[in-house]
């Protein structure tokens, strides 16, 4: 039993998670530890469990799938995440990697292509949809530019994309504040300090980097 790999599963819909917790567990070496019904959930359950791999859906409640997967691998580094979704749009697909995602499967793969996705990660080997992996490749090429602004991302602190996501979403500073029991000088800090490190400056470049880095969904 000591090579039985420990699974998360993030998924925000039950028939889903049922479903993925039922074909993973049925004949192979892995076993189910949590599910999560939620970002932050998702979070509570990879620190607690130090999971081998955690199954993650984007579109998260409370916190989106691309925000957790930061936060999971700065308490739990070693634990591998898979991302399964249905987003096949190449910003999503860079917005988790550069989050720190080891693996993208959409989910209208097979239960074939599941677990050799789940294989391949838990192994310590990147894995890539076959079917957008060439997306991904024309995209770094075509647009270098995009790409180096894109690696931004990941210099900005956990709060500071929470206000990112407010300011996004349309909220002024003074609803940031009170939403995040922030005083307002403080949010308009994080607000100075996300669009210099973004190298943007206004709000219509700032929703359209959270739209692309799934933030926001639209």
């Amino acid at each position: 039993m000591r090579n039985v790999k420990k699974i998360v599963i993030a998924e925000d819909h039950s028939i889903v998670r049922e479903g993925i917790k039922a074909l993973i567990s049925a004949k192979h070496p892995f076993k189910i530890v949590g599910e999560a019904r939620d970002g932050i959930e998702a979070v509570q359950l990879a620190g607690k469990l130090k999971p081998d791999l955690i199954i993650m859906d984007l579109s998260m409640p409370k916190l989106n799938g691309i925000e957790a997967i930061g936060e999971i691998k700065s308490i739990s580094p070693e634990s591998k995440v898979l991302v399964l979704t249905v987003h096949n749009i190449e910003e999503y697909v860079r917005a988790s990697l550069e989050a720190g995602a080891d693996g993208y499967l959409l989910k209208k793969s097979s239960y074939k292509e599941l677990l050799n996705a789940i294989k391949h990660v838990i192994s310590g080997d990147p894995y890539l949809d076959p079917g957008i992996s060439g997306k991904i490749i024309a995209g770094y090429l075509n647009n270098k530019a995009d790409g180096e602004k894109s690696s931004y991302y990941g210099t900005l602190t956990p709060r500071e994309r929470e206000v990112l996501k407010l300011i996004a979403e349309g909220h002024k500073n003074s609803e940031i504040a009170g939403y995040l029991f922030i005083s307002l000088n403080t949010v308009e800090t994080h607000r100075y300090n996300i669009m210099k490190k973004l190298d943007l400056h206004n709000v219509a470049a700032l929703t359209s980097y959270a739209i692309k880095h799934g933030l926001v969904h639209i």
